[in-house]
C-alpha cells in the first residue's frame, strides 16, 4: 500500500506518520506546506499546498497513492469566523481538489471532520445524527463532508473531538498543554464549565484512521475519546495529574468570553460503530495524560 498524508506537519499528521513508518509493505508520503517539521523517520516528504488544484493533481498523478488521509484544515474556530475566505479555501475547496484527484487515480480518501458540525443540543452524537453547525468553521466542515458523500470516489469521514497531544515543532497548542504551561508559570486561568466534549488523544485518532485505511472501511466513523468532560473537568484533572495548583483555575461559564464563533454546548460522540467495525479502543482521559507525561519526559 502507498499512503499519502496531507497536513503531515500537524499533530494528527505526525502521529499517523509515527504509527505507520517502517511498516512492511507500506510506503508513506507525508505532505504539508513548507518544510518538514518532523524530520525523523523513514518516509518521503513533499511540499503540498492543498488549495492549489494543479499541485494536488500533479502530485497525486506522480505518486499514485492507494489511500489519502486528509489532515489538512484550518481548525482555529474564531479565525474561521473572521477570515471566511481562507477557511473555505482550506476546508472545502481543498477537499474538492482531493476528491477530483482521487477520482482520477482511483484512490481511497479518508477525511477528518469535527463535532462542530452539530449544534450541541442533543449530544453525544451517533454517526446518523443530523448536523446543524453554529459556526462558519462547522459550516465549512459540513460542506466538505457533503462533497465526499456526493462524490463517486471511495471515502471515509472521521469525525473527532478536541484533539490533544504533543508533537515536533507544533504550530499551535491544545487545551491540555495550555493548562499545564500556564499553571507551571503560576498564571491564573479561567476555564468554562458549561460545554461538554469527549477529548481525543492524538494517538487514538491516528489508530482509528489507520484502521480505516487497513480495512478500506467506507462511511462515517466517530473516533474520539470516551470520557464526556467539560474543559473545567479537563483542567482540574490535568492539574491534579501533574501536581499543579488547582486554585489557579477559576471555574466560569461561557458567557464571560466574547468570541466571534458560537460553540455547541454538548457534543461528544457515541463510539459503538468504531468499536465494533474498527476494534477502536481509546484511552481514558487519565490514561491519555499518563502517555503525554511519558512523552514530555522523553523530549
Amino acid at each position: 500500500m502507498k499512503l499519502l498524508i496531507t497536513g503531515a506537519n500537524g499533530l494528527l499528521g505526525q502521529k499517523i506518520v509515527t504509527l505507520t513508518e517502517g511498516l512492511s509493505n507500506l510506503q508513506v508520503i507525508a505532505t504539508s506546506r513548507g518544510k518538514n517539521r518532523n524530520p525523523k523517520g523513514r518516509y518521503a516528504y513533499r511540499h503540498l499546498d492543498v488549495t492549489d488544484n494543479q499541485a494536488v493533481y500533479d502530485l497525486l498523478k506522480k505518486e499514485l497513492p492507494d489511500v489519502i488521509i486528509n489532515c489538512a484544515a484550518m481548525t482555529q474556530v474564531d479565525q474561521c469566523e473572521t477570515d471566511r475566505e481562507n477557511c473555505w479555501s482550506q476546508n472545502v475547496t481543498a477537499v474538492a481538489h482531493l476528491v477530483e484527484g482521487c477520482d482520477a487515480i482511483n484512490a481511497f480518501l479518508i477525511h477528518l471532520s469535527t463535532d462542530f458540525i452539530f449544534d450541541g443540543l442533543d449530544g453525544p452524537y451517533t454517526e446518523e445524527a443530523t448536523p446543524n453547525p453554529l459556526s462558519y468553521y462547522g459550516e465549512s466542515k459540513w460542506a466538505a463532508e457533503n462533497l465526499l458523500t456526493n462524490s463517486p470516489i471511495n471515502w471515509a469521514i472521521v469525525r473527532t473531538v478536541l484533539v490533544y497531544g504533543i508533537a515536533h515543532d507544533m504550530s499551535r497548542s491544545n487545551l491540555i498543554l495550555w493548562v499545564k504551561d500556564n499553571l507551571e508559570q503560576g498564571n491564573k486561568i479561567r476555564v468554562i464549565n458549561d460545554q461538554w466534549r469527549t477529548p481525543t488523544l492524538a494517538e487514538d485518532l491516528a489508530a482509528g484512521c489507520w484502521a480505516i485505511a487497513q480495512q478500506s472501511a467506507t462511511g462515517i466513523f466517530n473516533v474520539s475519546g470516551k470520557d464526556l468532560l467539560t474543559p473545567y473537568d479537563m483542567a482540574i484533572q490535568t492539574a491534579t495529574f501533574f501536581g499543579l495548583d488547582e486554585s489557579l483555575i477559576e471555574e466560569v461559564d461561557g458567557t464571560v468570553f466574547t468570541q466571534p464563533a458560537k460553540r455547541p454546548a454538548k457534543t461528544g460522540f457515541i463510539l459503538e460503530k468504531a468499536q465494533r467495525v474498527l476494534d477502536y479502543a481509546p484511552h481514558s482521559f487519565h490514561e491519555g495524560l499518563e502517555l503525554l507525561a511519558q512523552q514530555l519526559k522523553s523530549r
